[in-house]
C-alpha cells in the first residue's frame, strides 16, 4: 500500500510525516507537532526540559519515539523523532497549554 509522504498542515503549520508499511500507521515528527502545540522558540531545549520534567514520559522515550528519516527544513533526510497517533498523544498531555490574552 503506497501512502502520499507530503508534508501535512496542522493549524496552517506544517507536520512532517510518514507512513510505516510494517505497522500500517502515520508516524508524526515530534519535533513539528510540539513546536505548533508549545510556540516555543527553541524547540528542542522545549523537549529536553518536557523530558526532564515528566520522568515517566523520559523513561518511555525510547518506547513511544522512533527515529525515522524525514525531510528537514533545508531539505536534506535525516532522522527525525517521530511517533504514532497514541504516542503523540501522549506527548501532548505534557505540553502545557499556551495561554494567549
Amino acid at each position: 500500500m503506497s501512502k502520499d509522504k507530503k508534508i501535512k498542515l496542522f493549524q496552517g503549520q506544517n507536520v512532517r510525516t510518514h507512513w510505516d508499511e510494517e505497522s500500517e500507521a502515520w508516524l508524526f515528527s515530534v519535533q513539528d507537532v510540539v513546536q505548533i502545540l508549545s510556540e516555543s522558540s527553541d524547540v528542542k531545549q522545549y523537549i529536553k526540559k518536557m523530558r526532564t520534567r515528566n520522568s515517566e514520559l523520559n523513561s518511555n522515550w525510547g518506547t513511544i519515539c522512533t527515529p525515522v528519516a524525514m525531510t528537514a527544513a533545508d531539505g536534506k533526510r535525516r532522522k527525525i523523532q517521530a511517533a504514532n497517533v497514541r504516542g503523540i498523544l501522549r506527548i501532548i498531555q505534557s505540553i502545557p497549554p499556551v495561554i494567549t490574552f
